[in-house]
């Protein structure tokens, strides 16, 4: 790590979604969305050039903290399936110059195109 930073985040998405309205508004022109996957009030959304999630915060969820990464600042990632029966997610983990973010995702949604989405946004 840089510096001594130690950032770590870590989300949990249960389902493929829709792109929500301010996440949608947040998209350049020529953006083309990959994937979008979400909690119930929360969004990770896959772009060719970048990681976008929206964090949903408070009891009302009105009040929303949103991540931008570049993919050009992952230096690595992994990721791990479901390999058991109680085991019940897989993961995706990213690292970057100031930590590391790490993505479950429900055993439900396809970890293999993650890989594609990932592969396709930091070597493409």
């Amino acid at each position: 790590m840089a510096d001594g930073i130690n950032f770590v985040s870590t989300w949990h998405f249960i389902r493929e979604g829709q792109l929500q309205t301010d996440t949608e508004a947040m998209l350049m022109p020529g953006e083309q969305v990959l994937g979008v996957y979400q909690t119930v009030r929360d969004q990770a959304v896959f772009t060719d050039k970048r990681l976008i999630v929206r964090d949903a915060q408070g009891i009302t969820g009105k009040k929303v903290e949103i991540f931008s990464l570049p993919w050009k600042s992952v230096q690595m990632w992994s990721t791990e399936n479901s390999g058991k029966v109680f085991d019940i997610d897989t993961e995706l983990e990213l690292w970057t110059l100031i930590g590391t973010i790490k993505i479950n995702l429900n055993r439900a949604i396809d970890i293999r195109k993650i890989d594609q989405l990932v592969s396709q946004a930091v070597l493409g």
